[in-house]
């Protein structure tokens, strides 16, 4: 919130100038003793007098008051602002509201003493938005006098975070399932280390057939407890040709993470972070790493360690279009898959994401990986 009270830096050239009119036309009079030119000098003179003290007098009870809606708000959604003006006793003869929301100045209504303006704001980018206060002018009819009011207090911040998208696989439907089994093709990346006897209402997809077929008792796997086996994602963000492209990889990553987490949990390694910050099924970590991904933006190296100690399936996301897999990938245990900015020519993406597509990654095309060489991406 923005709050204060007037403090006017006036403007009167207009005003001036009337008043030297006014002034020549009664000294032309006295001195050609032309008596009809006393009435309009004396008008000129008057007028520029009343209009600078009624300008100055109502702007100096004015006060300007912003309210955001919220301190967050997602990229592209609208965040309410409103904007209250009152006025002393005196109310402003006219004026108009300047805002960094505003694409121009709101006119204010003459002779309200309260005057209120909404504005509905939208941020395409991600990242922390700083607001200068508001200010209003006030003029007079004529536009002879001004007074900027100017607000007293901080400028407001306002961080815009990433907008989450569908995970989507070719021929398959949104959020990365099929319209016939709704399977999340990401699904398969989680992984089950135990068995349990079937509970009716369980999902099918967590049955274990084999066994049932060995045996004949339904059996459900259970997904593994250990963190370390949850599917983690790494962001990289160096080398990125654009800042579209950075963006889009955070977009992917930040959707990616809400999308891995319903299924059961996540982790999201972030540049410069040697811990991964884990998200679980209720999402209760996701606030925090939502705000962080809004304001990342570094060319440090993911951590190795970090990513070597995991051992669930790996997904790695790059701000650039890489000639092969990452280091990274070479000491990953799980499944791997690189997500890119746009498509790589001549292959199949397995999903598409925020503008990116992923790839699998064979573990025999990782090994074979140099730190100096590029080798197959896919």
């Amino acid at each position: 919130m923005t709050k204060g009270l007037s403090q006017p830096s006036s403007g009167w050239r207009g005003a001036g100038g009337t008043a030297v009119l006014g002034v020549v036309l009664i000294l032309v009079a006295g001195l050609v003793d032309a008596a009809a030119l006393y009435v309009p000098g004396l008008a000129l003179l008057l007028l520029s007098i009343g209009s600078v003290l009624w300008v100055r007098s109502a702007a100096r009870g004015v006060r300007v008051t912003r309210e955001l809606g919220g301190l967050r708000v997602v990229e592209g959604e609208p965040l309410r602002v409103e904007i209250e003006i009152r006025s002393g006793p005196i109310t402003p003869p006219s004026g108009e509201l300047h805002d960094p929301l505003l694409a121009q100045p709101a006119p204010l209504q003459p002779g309200r003493r309260i005057s209120r303006v909404a504005i509905s704001a939208r941020f395409a980018r991600r990242g922390l938005r700083r607001l200068d206060p508001p200010h209003v002018v006030v003029r007079d009819p004529l536009g002879l006098a001004s007074a900027p009011v100017r607000t007293v207090g901080e400028a407001d911040e306002v961080l815009v975070l990433p907008r989450i998208e569908p995970v989507l696989t070719p021929g398959m439907g949104g959020d990365g399932g099929s319209a016939g089994s709704r399977r999340p093709i990401l699904a398969a990346l989680t992984d089950f280390d135990g068995l349990r006897p079937h509970r009716p209402g369980a999902a099918a997809s967590r049955i274990a057939w084999l066994v049932y077929a060995r045996s004949g008792e339904l059996h459900d796997r259970v997904l593994r407890a250990d963190a370390d086996s949850r599917p983690l994602v790494v962001l990289d963000l160096r080398g990125s040709a654009a800042e579209d492209d950075l963006d889009a990889a955070v977009r992917a990553a930040a959707s990616l993470c809400v999308h891995l987490a319903r299924l059961g949990g996540c982790a999201l390694l972030l540049p410069g972070e040697r811990r991964a910050r884990v998200i679980d099924q209720a999402l209760r970590g996701w606030p925090a790493v939502h705000a962080r991904l809004a304001l990342a933006d570094s060319d440090q190296t993911p951590s190795q360690n970090a990513v070597a100690a995991r051992s669930g399936a790996l997904i790695w996301v790059s701000a650039r279009s890489l000639g092969g897999p990452p280091r990274g990938l070479v000491r990953a245990y799980g499944d791997r898959l690189i997500v890119v900015p746009g498509t790589l020519p001549g292959k199949q993406p397995r999903f598409t994401v925020a503008g990116c597509a992923g790839y699998a990654v064979g573990r025999e095309a990782a090994q074979r990986r140099s730190p100096t060489r590029g080798g197959a991406a896919v």
